[in-house]
């Protein structure tokens, strides 16, 4: 961005500066590395259980937990960003009954790895 440290956002007035810019895109992209793993995760998934050979079964079960734990990474992710971006200001609430792109929160649970 050159000249000033803040961007319109959408045109409305809204600024956002460049740290909180940099936060967003760089979650963004730790975010997009994890879903590309676990595209590879899935696929060695699948494939290890269409062999139905014992031992890739078996590997499953650490590729379905490194899966899981990816997931959780991603929530983390979208939690703390979400949780940065409403300290970077107010959001004004728009009209007809739109939650104006705020996501309604539900509860995460953790399952317990042996």
């Amino acid at each position: 961005m050159e000249g000033g440290d803040t961007f319109s956002v959408h045109g409305n007035g809204n600024q956002v500066d460049n740290k909180a810019f940099h936060a967003v895109q760089k979650s963004f992209v730790q975010v997009q590395s994890i879903l590309n793993q676990n595209r590879l995760l899935i696929n060695e998934i699948n494939q290890n259980h269409e062999t139905m050979i014992p031992d890739n079964l078996g590997r499953n079960v650490g590729l379905i937990r490194e899966l899981n734990n990816n997931i959780r990474r991603v929530v983390d992710l979208y939690a703390d960003l979400s949780l940065s971006l409403s300290f970077a200001g107010p959001t004004e609430a728009s009209s007809g009954g739109d939650s104006g792109g705020k996501l309604g929160h539900k509860r995460v649970r953790h399952v317990n790895e042996s």
